[in-house]
């Protein structure tokens, strides 16, 4: 089946939040919601759901929760209980909730930054310390330098892993992956993982959950799910969370403090449906987005001097760097002389400035107008 990626369409008018913050001479590249059509499979189920008249308040259905544990094992050979599935409106709620309830007040949250800004905003909700143990560029990529991650996650109730990794679309290798567990474990530290753009894994990489490790690992390991990334659906408000351990579970659950409820009742029906018949879209959709980063990638340092990138394995995110353009705050600039709204580096702390963060999951001409706003703008410095 064909599926249509170049359409552009009319977003304007629509309560996008993407489209609605700028001016409309803007081309906006920011949020991490693409600039595709969901899967037809989705609309189609949203449709059959809507022609009954009743949208009272819903419940995970044993189709869903089945289909998530099958595309679980399927995907990851990771077997889970159906009792480990905790429901959510979204991966932020799950990772704030983490925090309440697995770090004490004036305790501390270990995060990866750069790294995507509620996680960076998380350790304040609460009055947490946050501790560091940055991303470094390396070569083609980023690394850990695990001597740091490991007397940075020393006190800490828990860690926020970002993986695959947004901003900088790292996938994290089973050696890192076990290497920071193993730390996490010696100082007694929860893993929350976010995993939320683990359906986003580019040129045939295999997303490795960090809970799929070890038992021990799993029992430590709160992983938070959706399809909303991958499948384009976050204004549907849905997300899950595996949690093994019973005891951890309940810990998380009664974090919820009457602040986070249940998740949508059409996110859950598009849930089941992205999961159940919806892998020939997003196979497609990957291969679209490979193409669009090796566009970005062959016009930075040629069309755009100045700017570099280092490939992204996951993700629809571009980090790009822009320290060697004469400008103190490329968003800034290119907002200005561009007319692209950007993600602003900054904005994912430690390790951003001068960096922008640029969503490329668009039509191939909507990033080709973004480029050459770019490629004028500089081409003036």
């Amino acid at each position: 089946m064909d599926f249509d990626f170049t359409t552009v369409i009319e977003r304007r008018g629509t309560a996008s939040s993407k489209w609605s913050r700028h001016a409309p001479d803007v081309l906006p590249m920011w949020v991490a919601d693409m600039d595709f059509a969901a899967a037809p499979a989705i609309l189609e189920a949203l449709r059959r759901r809507l022609d009954h008249p009743m949208l009272g308040y819903g419940v995970p259905s044993a189709a869903l929760r089945a289909q998530i544990l099958a595309s679980l094992q399927a995907d990851y050979g990771w077997q889970v209980a159906e009792e480990a599935l905790v429901f959510l409106p979204g991966v932020v709620a799950g990772f704030n909730m983490a925090a309440r309830a697995f770090c004490p007040p004036g305790g501390a949250l270990l995060l990866q930054p750069p790294v995507y800004h509620p996680m960076l905003h998380c350790p304040g909700h609460w009055g947490l310390a946050r501790h560091e143990a940055p991303l470094r560029r390396d070569g083609a990529g980023f690394a850990i330098d695990l001597a740091e991650f490991r007397a940075a996650v020393a006190g800490t109730g828990a860690f926020l892993l970002c993986n695959p990794h947004n901003p900088v679309g790292k996938v994290f290798s089973r050696a890192e992956l076990a290497a920071m567990a193993e730390a996490c474990l010696a100082a007694g530290a929860v893993i929350v993982a976010d995993e939320i753009h683990a359906g986003l894994v580019l040129d045939g990489r295999r997303h490795i959950p960090i809970a799929t490790l070890d038992p021990a690992i799993a029992a430590r390991t709160i992983t938070l799910m959706s399809a909303s990334k991958a499948y384009n659906i976050a204004g549907l408000a849905t997300a899950f969370a595996i949690i093994p351990d019973a005891g951890l579970r309940a810990r998380f659950q009664a974090a919820r403090g009457g602040m986070v409820e249940g998740a949508n009742v059409l996110g859950l029906e598009a849930t089941r449906a992205a999961y159940a018949e919806g892998g020939p879209w997003l196979a497609a959709l990957l291969k679209v987005l490979e193409a669009n980063r090796d566009t970005l990638l062959r016009a930075a340092g040629t069309r755009l001097p100045g700017v570099s990138m280092a490939p992204a394995e996951a993700t629809s995110l571009a980090w790009l760097d822009c320290t060697a353009l004469p400008v103190a705050d490329p968003h800034a600039f290119f907002l200005e002389h561009a007319r692209v709204a950007f993600n602003a580096g900054p904005d994912f702390g430690t390790g951003g400035a001068r960096h922008v963060r640029l969503n490329f999951g668009c039509p191939p001409a909507l990033l080709e107008e973004g480029i050459a706003r770019m490629q004028a703008a500089i081409a003036k410095l």
